[in-house]
């Protein structure tokens, strides 16, 4: 008897489900009764506090199309994971025990860049561990695309989309801020799919000064209003260029409630143009799978399933060049696959007059 666990772990997005439902069906498919699924309950507190259950074949059906997790999902920290907590808990220790009460043969991974930390932490361990690459930031090294991100660009076009009528009606500024602390792509790709004048991403520091002028050449060319999108992690020259330390703490000391508020009072100071801020938030990250991540999350939970069947642990299944490849675990934890600034994507959206602040 073969025997699997399976958990989703860091911030939920759309595709979890499609993408357990691929690896189950897989397993199924090649093991038909002689394989057990242990869904584990809210990713790894489940596997530290022994909460799993035993799934049938059926659990798995008409899950496709679900957002979220059946499973549900959890964040613990990669850094906390070998302190032992107030309780005298070992982390790590219970994991593995759990694995082992188990008696699984494999465990399945899905989530983003801490995650993959703590998955890699266990298959230096001794476990047997596979994962697939889930985030809407799509920042995770070794996959071209994780899922969960083009359904979250969607729906983040889709409010610059909507923003569009209300700004012109009004003649203002308004800003979009996307989810994105670190990296910039979905930022960039919902930018430039709803036609936002000013993009503003992490990898760029921006100049206010540049973003006003972008602003004042609008109106002064008789256009009435400007869209930007702005990325949560976005930063100014200025505080990029302060120490780590120094520039952590201006950040927090920002005064504002994100950096898209600073911005629009900025602006609203220096055109005396009304700008507004909308913040689509949690919504990037829920609802239902698009048909692209629908589709990928299929192939990977495929790909997943034969990496146990050939027992071929430690590795993660990423996309390279439309190819579903495995990408080995310690290659991916810790790096952040961030958006070039030489990107094609960017000198694309230069060369039609989109500003990033540079």
């Amino acid at each position: 008897m073969k025997r699997v666990g399976i958990l989703t772990s860091g911030g939920d997005c759309q595709g979890l489900n499609s993408a357990i439902r691929g690896v189950a069906k897989g397993l199924y498919e090649y093991y038909g009764k002689k394989v057990e699924i242990y869904g584990i309950i809210d990713g790894y507190k489940g596997l530290i506090n022994g909460e799993y259950k035993l799934m049938k074949p059926e659990d798995f059906s008409g899950i496709l199309t679900r957002g979220g997790t059946v499973f549900g999902t959890s964040r613990q920290p990669f850094k906390l994971m070998r302190v032992i907590d107030e309780s005298g808990v070992d982390k790590v220790a219970e994991m593995k025990k759990h694995y082992a009460e188990m008696k699984l043969d494999c465990l399945v991974v899905l989530g983003g860049n801490g995650t993959h930390k703590t998955a890699n932490l266990l298959a230096e361990e001794g476990l047997n561990v596979v994962s697939m690459p889930k985030t809407i930031d799509n920042d995770i090294w070794g996959t071209d695309v994780t899922f969960g991100f083009q359904s979250a660009v969607d729906i983040a076009t889709n409010v610059i989309d909507c923003i569009h009528t209300t700004a012109t009606s009004h003649g203002r500024v308004f800003i979009v801020e996307c989810m994105g602390h670190k990296a910039g792509w979905l930022t960039l790709h919902a930018g430039v799919a709803g036609g936002a004048d000013v993009i503003l991403i992490p990898e760029i520091p921006y100049h206010i000064d540049k973003v006003i002028d972008c602003i004042k050449s609008r109106t002064k060319s008789g256009k009435t209003f400007s869209i930007l999108a702005v990325a949560e992690g976005a930063v100014s020259a200025e505080i990029a260029e302060l120490p780590k330390k120094q520039k952590k703490e201006a950040m927090a000391n920002l005064m504002y409630p994100s950096i898209s508020y600073k911005i629009a009072h900025e602006i609203e100071e220096a055109t005396g143009q009304e700008t507004r801020v909308t913040v689509p938030g949690h919504f990037q990250r829920g609802g239902s799978p698009d048909a692209y991540d629908r589709f990928i999350t299929t192939q990977f939970g495929a790909a997943c399933a034969k990496l146990i069947i050939k027992e071929k642990y430690g590795f993660m299944t990423g996309m390279v060049n439309g190819k579903v490849v495995p990408v080995p675990l310690s290659e991916v934890a810790g790096k952040l696959k961030s958006v070039p600034t030489d990107s094609k994507i960017i000198k694309a959206a230069k060369d039609i007059g989109i500003c990033f602040g540079d």
